[in-house]
């Protein structure tokens, strides 16, 4: 059964996962979510891909548990190959595990704390109808909270921003040409600390693997 929204959670979690999803689907919002909707005697694993697999977007329920956990990374990472879109939903004040931040845009959050978690579960609904709607797993509406900043790096000041979000975007897909959805991550992370765009391209083109490739992309970055 189609679902739209596939919920990802660390057992230490379960219950705000289950509230969670009690919010969504009264909201109105068919939810998947573990064990609750695995089929009797059915195999756990083939029903949590298959659930991924019909599902619009994961809500990744993100905390010190849940970053620690090799099931959660392993679901998230199924998302990303399958094209899922996934909103991390923090509900511990941490950043991503290493192996989650792999997989993860840098880009929107949405947090849940402090308590109480009602304000933040009806704001989540909201973001859930408006991607659902829109009908396009790329399109982020505004109700998205932007990224924290990863405390464990100094902040001396406005980083530089001599691209558009039109540029970064092209040059994002010509990168994902080449390394997949990692392509994400990787032109985030580079676009803190780039001075121009040809210094961005120039850093990205390390990330493939072939000299001949690396040219190819270095010049389809370059839009007029």
């Amino acid at each position: 059964m189609r679902r739209d929204v596939f919920v990802s959670y660390s057992q230490a979690d379960r219950e705000c996962a289950f509230e969670l999803v009690a919010r969504i689907e009264a909201h109105g919002i068919p939810t998947w979510i573990a064990p609750r909707d695995v089929s009797p005697s059915a195999d756990w694993a083939a029903e949590i891909i298959d659930a991924i697999a019909a599902s619009r977007v994961m809500v990744l329920l993100l905390s010190a548990s849940s970053n620690d956990s090799p099931q959660v990374r392993r679901e998230v990472e199924r998302a990303v190959n399958r094209q899922v879109r996934i909103l991390p939903f923090r509900i511990d004040d941490v950043m991503p595990s290493k192996s989650l931040e792999y997989f993860l845009s840098a880009q929107h959050w949405l947090d849940a704390f402090p308590p109480p978690r009602e304000p933040y579960y009806r704001r989540l609904c909201e973001t859930l109808d408006a991607v659902l709607r829109a009908g396009d797993r790329e399109a982020l509406p505004a109700a998205m909270a932007t990224a924290p900043a990863d405390r464990s790096r100094p902040r001396s000041g406005e980083r530089p921003n001599p691209r558009d979000a039109v540029q970064l975007a092209h040059i994002e897909a010509q990168l994902a040409l080449h390394v997949g959805p990692i392509a994400r991550v990787l032109v985030r992370r580079a676009a803190q600390t780039a001075g121009s765009t040809d210094e961005l391209t120039a850093r990205l083109a390390t990330e493939i693997d072939s000299e001949p490739r690396r040219r190819q992309f270095i010049s389809a970055c370059r839009i007029t």
